[in-house]
């Protein structure tokens, strides 16, 4: 069970590691032959990003939305994205109320601490952009009033390929406030193997016990900001940034948000792995992850994810 408030600030950095392995090792038993994945997952949550979960359909990333929400133990909300859904769906409205005279504001979806935005591409962009504030800021301004979301605030967002029918691309704007962009992929054959002949998945999250809670996830974050990022470390990010601006088939390189997002994300893998200190070798292990969704690429350069990869292989670690 998560700790309990005051319990959860008296822990040492030992109780959160522990409690961090215990959270990873659970859903790893929820979505199978993923660890890496499963790691990156954490890596937003911890990073206090947000996380975008790209593939096609069946592939488990409602699955993993639902197992990260159900160890986290948060305030928990899903919003299954469709052509017709509106702004006001997602963030709420202001009604009148005849008695008191005045405007109530009744609170939408959003305000979770975990928001799991189904699907987020089949909406069109005007609805896309309702995410926009909430995601950069953590609070939603309606009809001049502004309202704070829950602290932690995660959104977790899945969408189909852009090329499948019924589907919106992202704006780039929208996309730089995702942290992390993952797919998953086919299971592998064992993997497969145990899905197939074992308990549904909607089942086992059903009965999940929640390992987390805000303040140890609060408390994570904390330890995040702790972990050493050296001189050089940090000379490795800035100059695969630089790189980033001046490789061939890339019209616009990574901004200055996207190298502190990168370092942070480090921190946070670092964390994951048990360390206080950050290796060129994290930076690596994330780079395609949190750099390939914010190129912009000239059209016949290839995938992002293959100029993301010639990027880092340009720069050599010192």
């Amino acid at each position: 069970m998560p700790a309990t408030p005051a319990a959860a600030n008296m822990l040492t950095d030992a109780d959160s590691a522990a409690l961090l392995k215990r959270a990873v090792a659970q859903v790893n038993t929820l979505v199978l032959g993923k660890a890496q994945e499963v790691r990156l997952a954490f890596v937003a949550l911890l990073s206090d990003g947000h996380l975008l979960i790209e593939d096609l359909p069946g592939l488990g990333k409602t699955t993993l939305a639902h197992a990260l929400a159900a160890t986290l133990g948060l305030g928990f909300q899903r919003v299954q994205f469709t052509s017709d859904l509106l702004p006001s769906d997602i963030v709420g409205v202001s009604i009148f109320d005849a008695q008191v005279r005045r405007f109530e504001f009744h609170p939408g979806p959003i305000f979770a601490h975990v928001l799991l935005a189904d699907e987020i591409n089949r909406a069109p962009p005007r609805t896309q952009s309702a995410l926009l504030e909430a995601m950069a800021e953590h609070q939603v301004t309606i009809d001049g009033h502004t309202h704070p979301l829950p602290d932690p605030f995660f959104v977790i967002a899945t969408q189909n390929p852009v090329d499948l029918a019924g589907t919106y691309p992202l704006p780039d704007s929208q996309l730089d406030r995702f942290l992390l962009r993952l797919t998953l992929g086919y299971p592998g054959e064992e993997a497969e193997r145990a899905l197939l002949s074992g308990t549904d998945r909607k089942d086992l999250i059903a009965q999940a016990i929640p390992v987390l809670g805000a303040t140890d996830v609060l408390a994570l974050r904390s330890a995040v900001s702790r972990v050493h990022a050296s001189d050089s470390l940090i000379g490795y990010v800035q100059a695969l940034v630089t790189r980033s601006r001046q490789h061939p088939g890339v019209r616009v390189g990574l901004s200055p948000r996207a190298g502190i997002a990168l370092l942070r994300a480090a921190r946070a893998y670092a964390l994951l792995l048990g360390r206080k200190h950050v290796l060129p070798d994290d930076v690596q292990a994330l780079f395609a992850a949190v750099a390939a969704h914010r190129l912009v690429a000239d059209i016949d350069a290839g995938s992002h994810a293959l100029l993301a990869k010639s990027i880092l292989h340009a720069v050599p670690v010192d």
